[in-house]
Formats: C-alpha cells, sequence, structure tokens
C-alpha cells in the first residue's frame, strides 16, 4: 500500500509536468517502475530459505497429453499411480507468480529421472513409481513427469524469478525388481540383509526394505555397465555419448569405476546442464558417510564451472547447497547422528542442512520457547550451518495437525520458527492429509487442491495468511536466519536481527495480540520517531512512548523499517 501511494504521487506530478507528454504514460507501467525502484535488492540466504516441497506429480498437470507411459495402464490401489503431475505443471505455476505470492525462493520437488517401468504389488493392490524414488536410468528423466527440454524451461523461469531449484537426488538404491525391470548385477546392489535401523553396518549395509536393492556405496571395486542399460542407451542412439562422458570423468576424476561414482556423475550431469542451485539428498544415514562427501565435491565443482560458462545467469555467490534427510535426525542433536555403535557428523561431510523431525513436537509448545531453543541451538551447536523444518511432508505419518484444524498456527511456527523453512505443498490451502481407502504414506500424498483454492473462502483465507507471512520471510532473511530475542511477554513481541557483512536486517513480529486497539513494546530495538509498517495489516505507524498503537481485528503484526 505504501509502495502505491509513493507510485500514485509519482504519477500524479508527472501527469502535471508541461514537458511530459500525458499519453505516453500508464498509471501501471510508473507502479511497475516505482515498485522496482523502491523495493531494495534482498540477499538470499540458504540459512533462512522459504523452500516449497512438492511431489511432482501430485502438483500440476501442465501437459496431459503425455500422462501415460510405458505401457502404466493397470490399476493401483488409491493413490499409488501416476496421476497427471510434472514439470511443466510447476513451470506454469512459476508463471502465475504462485510461488512468489507465498514468498517461495527454493523449489524442491521429488525425483524425475526415469522411473522402473513396471508396477510392484504392496497391500491391497499395485503401486508405480509415481513418486520418483525408484530410478531405473540416472541419465534419463522421465516421460511421466517431462522432458530435458521441461526441466532447462523450469530453470530459467525459476531463477528469473528469483527462486532457487534443488533437485531430490537419490544414491542409496535403485529401484524395485518388478515383472519388466530385472534387478541391477549383484557387482552392483545387494538384495540383503533388510535393514535393522540398531549399528552402523544394519543401517547402511542393508535394503531399506525388501525388493529395494541397495547399490554398493561403500565398495571401491570397478565394476562394468550393466548389459541392460547399454542395450536401453543403445536403442535409444546415446550409447557412445554417454561412454564417452563416463571416460571423461573418470579420467578428470582419477576416481575408480565403482558403483557410487557412476552414480555421482550422472546426478551432477543435471547441475553442469541446467544449473540447479542444490540437491536434497534422499536417505542420508542409509550411506557410508564419505559418498556425501565425494558427491558434494563434484556438485560443486558442476557447480562452479556451470557458473563460468553462464556468467550471465548466475543469480548469486552462494556455494552449491545440500541438504539431507537422516530420517529422525532432529535439532536437538547438534551435528552429531547416533547409529547406536557409532556417532557422525554428517555436516562434515557435504550438508549445509539437515531435515529436522523435531518441529513437529517443537509445535505443540509455546512460541517463545520454539523460538529461543532453535535461536540457541543455531548459534551454538550449529553456527554457520542450518536445519531445514518442517510440520508435514511425503513420508512422515504423523504430521503436525494432520487433520487441519490449525493452519494459522501451523503457519506462525513453521515460518516464524529460526531457520530455514519447508512449505509441503498444500500447507498453505489446507490439503487434506487424512484419504479414506489409501494405505500407509499415499495418504498424504494427494493431488493438490487447487478447486478448494479456487471456491472455498475458509481456505483462501488461509492462504492469504501463508501468503503474507511467507512474503515477509522471504524479504526479511532477519525472520529465519536472523538472532531471536523476546521483547514483551504481553501481547507477546518479539525482534530478529540479521548481519551479515554490510547488510543489516531487523524487524519485530507480534502474535497472540489482542482485537482492536494494541500496544506492542519495541523500546531497546527501534528507537521513538521511527517509522515502521505493519505488514500485516498494511498499516504505517510510529515509534512513541517506546511503543507503536495498532488497531484491527489481527493478532498478528509484522513491522518492518519504513523504506
Amino acid at each position: 500500500m505504501k509502495k502505491l501511494l509513493i507510485a500514485m504521487s509519482i504519477l500524479t506530478f508527472l501527469l502535471g509536468c508541461k514537458k511530459v507528454k500525458k499519453e505516453s504514460i500508464s498509471e501501471e507501467k510508473v507502479v511497475a517502475a516505482t515498485e522496482k525502484e523502491v523495493k531494495k535488492e534482498v540477499p538470499f540466504f540458504w540459512e533462512g530459505a522459504n523452500i516449497y516441497f512438492l511431489l511432482t506429480d501430485r502438483f500440476n498437470n501442465g501437459n496431459p497429453e503425455k500422462d501415460v507411459n510405458f505401457e502404466r495402464t493397470d490399476s493401483t490401489a488409491v493413490l499409488r499411480g501416476f496421476e497427471g503431475g510434472d514439470i511443466d505443471g510447476i513451470s506454469k505455476k512459476i508463471d502465475e507468480g504462485y510461488f512468489t505470492d507465498l514468498g517461495i525462493n527454493a523449489i524442491w520437488f521429488t525425483p524425475i529421472i526415469e522411473q522402473v517401468h513396471g508396477a510392484t504389488n504392496e497391500g491391497t493392490g499395485n503401486t508405480y513409481a509415481y513418486h520418483g524414488y525408484w530410478a531405473k536410468d540416472w541419465t534419463a528423466i522421465d516421460p511421466n513427469f517431462g522432458t530435458s527440454k521441461d526441466l532447462e524451461n523450469l530453470v530459467k523461469k525459476a531463477h528469473a524469478k528469483g527462486i532457487r531449484i534443488l533437485l531430490d537426488v537419490v544414491l542409496n538404491h535403485t529401484g524395485p525388481e518388478t515383472e519388466i525391470d530385472p534387478v541391477w548385477p549383484e557387482e552392483w546392489v545387494r538384495k540383503d540383509p533388510t535393514c535393522e535401523f540398531t549399528t552402523y553396518d544394519n543401517t547402511t549395509a542393508c535394503t531399506l526394505v525388501d525388493n529395494l536393492p541397495d547399490i554398493l556405496t561403500e565398495s571401491d571395486v570397478p565394476v562394468e555397465l550393466p548389459d541392460a542399460l547399454l542395450a536401453k542407451w543403445k536403442e535409444e542412439g546415446r550409447l557412445s555419448q554417454e561412454l564417452d562422458e563416463l571416460n571423461l570423468f573418470f579420467e578428470r576424476t582419477g576416481y575408480p569405476r565403482a558403483p557410487r561414482f557412476y552414480i555421482i556423475k550422472w546426478l551432477t550431469d543435471y547441475i553442469h546442464e541446467f544449473g540447479v542451485d542444490g540437491f536434497r539428498v534422499d536417505t542420508v544415514k542409509h550411506v557410508n558417510e564419505n559418498a556425501w562427501t565425494e558427491l558434494y565435491q563434484e556438485s560443486e565443482y558442476a557447480f562452479e564451472t556451470w557458473k563460468k560458462k553462464h556468467p550471465n545467469e548466475v543469480l548469486d555467490d552462494n556455494p552449491f547447497y545440500m541438504v539431507g534427510e537422516v530420517y529422525n535426525y532432529g535439532i536437538s542433536t547438534g551435528r552429531l547422528f547416533n547409529f547406536g555403535d557409532k556417532k557422525v557428523d554428517f555436516f562434515n561431510h557435504g550438508f549445509k542442512s539437515l531435515i529436522n523431525f523435531e518441529l513437529k513436537y517443537d509445535a505443540q509448545k509455546d512460541y517463545e520457547t520454539i523460538f529461543r531453543k532453535y535461536n540457541k541451538l543455531l548459534n551454538t551447536k550449529l553456527k554457520e550451518k542450518s536445519v531445514l523444518n518442517y510440520l508435514t511432508s511425503h513420508d512422515d505419518g504423523s504430521p503436525f495437525d494432520k487433520e487441519r484444524k490449525k493452519p494459522f498456527y501451523s503457519a506462525n511456527v513453521l515460518l516464524l520458527t529460526p531457520g530455514a523453512s519447508q512449505v509441503y505443498y498444500g500447507d498453505e490451502t489446507s490439503r487434506p492429509l487424512v484419504i479414506e481407502g489409501t494405505e500407509g504414506d499415499a495418504t498424504l500424498r494427494s493431488y493438490m487442491n487447487w478447486e478448494d483454492l479456487d471456491s472455498i473462502p475458509s481456505i483462501q483465507r488461509v492462504h492469504s495468511h501463508w501468503q503474507k507471512l511467507g512474503q515477509f520471510r522471504a524479504n526479511h532473511p532477519a525472520v529465519g536466519a536472523g538472532k531471536h530475542k523476546r521483547l514483551a511477554k504481553s501481547p507477546y513481541v518479539f525482534s530478529r536481527t540479521y548481519v551479515n557483512g554490510e547488510y543489516k536486517d531487523k524487524v519485530v513480529i507480534g502474535l497472540n495480540l489482542p482485537k482492536g486497539k494494541k500496544s506492542l513494546w519495541v523500546k531497546g530495538f527501534f528507537g521513538n520517531g521511527t517509522r515502521l509498517y505493519d505488514t500485516y495489516s498494511e498499516t504505517e505507524v510510529i515509534v512513541s512512548n517506546n511503543k507503536v498503537i495498532l488497531e484491527n481485528d489481527f493478532d498478528i503484526a509484522l513491522l518492518e523499517l519504513m523504506e
């Protein structure tokens, strides 16, 4: 609102100038130009990122003509088949400004590499690899998700809007064996034993579940490429190219031709070719940690190489980003994950951040208890590292607020807790997490509820709240990456401050505020006479007697310095 008023004042002035032709100026152009001038550039820091996580197949269908491939036509159990979501569908939502309006500055979507073609039979019916975690060929994109051109297009569109792209990558296992998908050679994978999760060895040198062949990531023994993969490449007309590229990779690195190094080469190709900004790494604790160091080294090499080749497309100086899924890791653990007989610091093996499985429990507590805890840990044990907080996800069967009864509170906790935030698709629209007839994690993976957002006022109000908080977070790195301090207990007011070199950001936030007239104490943070703007109610205020006065029916205030 304040920027619009400034823009209108400029418009009035210009229209009154004799030297300016009235018909040559449109209100929209002046507003747009002024917005661009007024809004200072906000630097991006992964420590405070606002990451949107979605299942590629369940978010948005951009190309319905390519919904069926490889004769994946058998009936399946509920929500265990392909639903049509694709890369192009994500791009369309980037174009529409959906992510920008939510304050999202990074998107992570489930793996898009070619999946096993057949189905497995689990529980009450068939399951296809709609989720992307059952690799068949790391060098190809599954046509159900799109094409290389689609991915190139998505990355460019995202970068044009200042949004980073995280690819979800799997090094731990191949896809399962099906009637039409053979198992990889025994030199590449083990089929048993099944993991017990009580020691380091029975967590890493084992299969996660039955019929999920485990890559021999600990081995340095050279292996030949599987005949089935060579035949596939030959049929697709790219055998020579793939073999030449592998030769160059192994000559440059000196790595043995062991299984993990082939896959590392294939994964980092997506950085070389498309300039993706980071990886979300799957099943981290099930792979020997040195493999992650090697993946990061090659990823950073690929990222810097891409930057040199595309200097005009570089967003900033941030290095390649890796966030890891160490299942059941919690922020209270600090840097060490305990296997029972061994402790590992995954932050020393290429990871800037780990997914934090603890916030869903902390969310039961009051705001200050949560914020104070995270502020302390991120500035002591995890200093210069980070965690990625979430409340719901694709494979956590016990999410916070599973019945979506607290969508406003969930937004406040997720988006205002120190650390990076992971918005799971549909958090912002109360997409149902309890779906009748589903088994296991399928209930968490329904199709995005766009129709609800278009037609239900209560959902639209929830969405608006997530937008306001998300934009404030994106515009102020202090919210996620800054230091927290309580300014007043009742009504609850706190500050966040972030300093990085010459850049400084500071905000004040009020929660659990009374309706009507309210007084927010800001003594010691904003001095008397300071002009502030509450972005939630779109109200200008001035600090007087160490406080600001607001009068509205909102129970939240998001205060920033007037520009």
